[in-house]
C-alpha cells in the first residue's frame, strides 16, 4: 500500500467523482480528505460561482494556483477542483506528495451527471460549451496524470479496487 505519509491526488472534470471516491478512498487508506475547491471557498468566504460572478474565470483560476501553492498536504486524499490542472506550478506542487490519478469520465456520462452546469461554478471561457471545455482538459489531466482509471460503467466499489491496486 501506498506510504503512510504520500498523498493521492484526484484530478477529472466536475462530476468526475473525485470528492466522493475521494472520501471513501480516505476511508479505506485510513488518510485524511481535502477538496482544494472548499479550500478555495474557505479562504475566499464565498462559492465558486459567486466569485465568477464577481470577478471571472481567470480570476478564480488565480486563487485556486494560489491555494494550491499554499497547501502542505502529506497523508491526504486530494480532490482537486476540475480546473487545477491550468496551474503548471499548482499541479507540480501537489505532485510533491504523490501520485495524480485521472478520474476518465466520457463526456456523455458527465452531461447525465451534471445538472447544474451554468451554476456549478466551473472555471471557464464565457461561452465556453462543455465539450470544448471537455476537450481542453482532459489534454491536461493526461498530462499530469500518473495514473488513468477508466470510470465507464464501473461501480465506486470496482473503482476503489483498481486504486487500490495501482497504489499496491
Amino acid at each position: 500500500m501506498i506510504d503512510s505519509d504520500k498523498s493521492i491526488i484526484l484530478v477529472g472534470m466536475p462530476g468526475a467523482g473525485k470528492s466522493t471516491l475521494g472520501i471513501l478512498l480516505a476511508k479505506e487508506l485510513a488518510k485524511d480528505f481535502v477538496d482544494t475547491d472548499v479550500l478555495i471557498q474557505l479562504r475566499e468566504g464565498k462559492c465558486l460561482q459567486t466569485i465568477l460572478d464577481e470577478r471571472d474565470y481567470l480570476n478564480l483560476r488565480d486563487i485556486e494556483e494560489q491555494v494550491l501553492l499554499s497547501t502542505h498536504l502529506p497523508n491526504h486524499v486530494i480532490a482537486t477542483g476540475g480546473s487545477a490542472v491550468y496551474s503548471e506550478a499548482g499541479m507540480l506542487h501537489l505532485k510533491k506528495y504523490g501520485p495524480v490519478i485521472f478520474l476518465d469520465v466520457d463526456l456523455d456520462e458527465l452531461k447525465k451527471r451534471i445538472h447544474n452546469y451554468e451554476t456549478r461554478g466551473i472555471a471557464m471561457h464565457p461561452g465556453q460549451s462543455f465539450q470544448s471545455l471537455f476537450d481542453e482538459r482532459r489534454t491536461l489531466y493526461l498530462k499530469y496524470a500518473d495514473n488513468v482509471i477508466d470510470c465507464q460503467g464501473k461501480s465506486q466499489d470496482v473503482l476503489l479496487n483498481q486504486i487500490a491496486e495501482i497504489l499496491a
